[in-house]
């Protein structure tokens, strides 16, 4: 019985000893994880012969996307082309004595009521006649009514009596609406004889003419795609609610695409349709393997992400602080994933317009032109691999968070200005009439464009005015240019400064990067490369490795 302690006190030291040895080796492996991890697609192969998958992949999605793009966009430029004019011919059709130059925000104007009744005839007579004088493509459509016509509408004041001479008005402000059908059964001649036509221009407000026209775009033929079928919105109104003595004409056309109900069309579109849905789902599958895999990454970094934290805090007895657990979460591949995932809808998108199920190209635009955007700018990441390249990308890294702070500051200035300009400048200037344009007109200054017109233009009918109008503009001008812009230049600079002497002097060694020194060399992972592969993209980059962590 005495011998049984001995001989456990022997084994002890043995059993100590393997748990120090499993305690080393398990911190050696995670070690190497993490230095394996925070290598670049190069040094992954050099080390441990890891094809570069990813690298390879985003190259060639990169020339893919664009590809699509570029072919999506020059057929949505055929359909921009053919609303726009569109747009124009039916203002010249209907507009009586349209210039072919709108007026400000609207298309013309008339100033007595002989021109008013004659633009107001003028269009509904050429509707009617519009087969025998239209160059286009149109055929009349059905409006909301599912009727072939127009429809025109006159909203005014209720009846009343208004006279000037004498500054005396009775009138009652609530407005009626009367509306009218006319078919092409009936001829304009006839409509001119009508009573809703006897206008009371002292209490009307305007005059509405809305009509639908469908077109076919046959320009689509010469590109190898199958047409689009349009239907128009035309609305003609009459504005007469200032009561100034002049009536504002605008035109509106909304143009709607629909499915064509039956294209017969020889030749080889189809074919080529065919070709093109083919490699809208070929660029579905790369993108889809690009998601996978870079999906696959981050899920294997947070495994790497939650052993290290549970290592630290079983030896050190402390938590990880936060900048090192950030490191763990590439963004650049969260940018890939969400471009991934903007492709894949658009492309998808893209190939039922193309096979004339849908008709939405704005939205496809705006998710192909979007992820093209994110893939191109995804390309940084691999230009960080070099030295020189690697400097501009940290400096904006690090000078990021601080602009956004700056731009929060100098921002509240901006909108105070911005009020402050439309509220007075804006009866007396054309850039300050809406915030929208003076916000825009503001940041034209900003950059020096436009400045001794935005000067010359106040109207001078108010001294008072004009003199404030000096103040205000050469006030903004002084702070913005002088001091705000100098200042936010100089926080770049500070940040660029800041990263050049880290790559001299080195960077700050976190927790997790004086973990990672304690290891040896890597040079134990590498083995003979291929020739070809270790001369074309596995060249060393000279200087410190520090910063791949901060890269990543």
């Amino acid at each position: 019985m005495e011998e049984e302690p001995a001989k456990e006190a022997e084994r002890c030291p043995v059993r100590n000893a393997m748990a120090h040895l499993d305690s080393e080796v398990k911190e050696e492996c995670l070690r190497e994880d993490l230095k394996f991890y925070f290598m670049n697609p190069c040094e992954k192969y050099r080390a441990r012969h890891q094809i570069p998958w990813k690298l390879g992949l985003q190259i060639l999605k990169i020339a893919m996307v664009t590809t699509q793009l570029v072919r999506f966009g020059l057929s949505n430029q055929l359909v921009v082309a053919f609303k726009e004019e569109n747009t124009v011919a039916f203002k010249h059709l209907f507009l009586k004595g349209y210039s072919g130059t709108d007026e400000d925000d609207y298309s013309c104007s008339v100033y007595t009521q002989e021109d008013a009744y004659e633009s107001i005839f003028f269009a509904l007579s050429q509707y009617h006649q519009l087969k025998n004088i239209s160059l286009g493509t149109l055929g009349y459509g059905e409006n909301e009514d599912n009727r072939i016509g127009l429809k025109v509408c006159k909203q005014h004041y209720k009846k009343g009596t208004m006279f000037p001479s004498n500054e005396t008005l009775n009138i009652d402000s609530d407005i009626e609406i009367d509306c009218v059908h006319l078919d092409l059964s009936t001829y304009p001649q006839e409509w001119k004889n009508s009573s809703f036509f006897r206008l009371e221009f002292y209490r009307l407000l305007q005059v509405e003419i809305s009509f639908h026209l469908k077109g076919i775009d046959l320009q689509t033929i010469h590109s190898r795609e199958l047409p689009d079928c349009y239907v128009f919105h035309n609305t003609i109104t009459f504005d007469n609610k200032a009561h100034s003595g002049k009536i504002k004409i605008y035109f509106g056309s909304d143009a709607k695409i629909e499915e064509c109900k039956d294209l017969n069309i020889s030749g080889s579109i189809q074919k080529n349709t065919q070709y093109v849905l083919a490699f809208d789902a070929f660029v579905i599958v790369i993108c889809l393997a690009s998601l996978i895999l870079c999906t696959r990454s981050i899920v294997l970094a947070l495994r790497l992400r939650k052993r290290f934290l549970n290592f630290f805090l079983e030896k050190y007895k402390r938590h990880v602080c936060n900048a090192d657990q950030w490191e763990f979460i590439n963004g650049w591949y969260i940018l890939v994933i969400i471009s991934d995932l903007m492709t894949i809808i658009g492309s998808i998108l893209k190939m039922e317009i193309k096979a004339k199920n849908l008709t939405n190209y704005d939205l496809c635009s705006i998710l192909l032109g979007t992820s093209t955007l994110f893939v191109w700018v995804g390309v940084i990441r691999y230009l960080g691999y070099f030295q020189a390249y690697n400097v501009l990308i940290l400096t904006m890294q690090a000078s990021l968070p601080k602009v956004l702070r700056f731009c929060a500051c100098a921002g509240m200035i901006y909108l105070g200005y911005t009020f402050c300009g439309w509220i007075v400048l804006g009866p007396y200037h054309d850039k300050f009439e809406d915030l929208n344009t003076v916000a825009e007109c503001l940041f034209s200054l900003v950059n020096g464009d436009d400045m001794f017109a935005t000067f010359a233009q106040i109207q001078q009918k108010s001294i008072l005015v004009w003199l404030f109008s000096r103040l205000y503009l050469y006030s903004f001008i002084s702070l913005f240019i002088y001091m705000i812009l100098s200042l936010f230049i100089a926080l770049i600079t500070d940040s660029y400064d800041t990263i050049k002497k880290y790559q001299q002097n080195g960077f700050p060694e976190t927790d997790l990067q004086e973990f990672l020194k304690e290891c040896g060399s890597k040079e134990k992972y590498q083995k003979e490369a291929s020739p070809f592969l270790s001369c074309i993209c596995c060249l060393r980059r000279k200087g410190s490795d520090d910063h791949l962590v901060l890269m990543n």
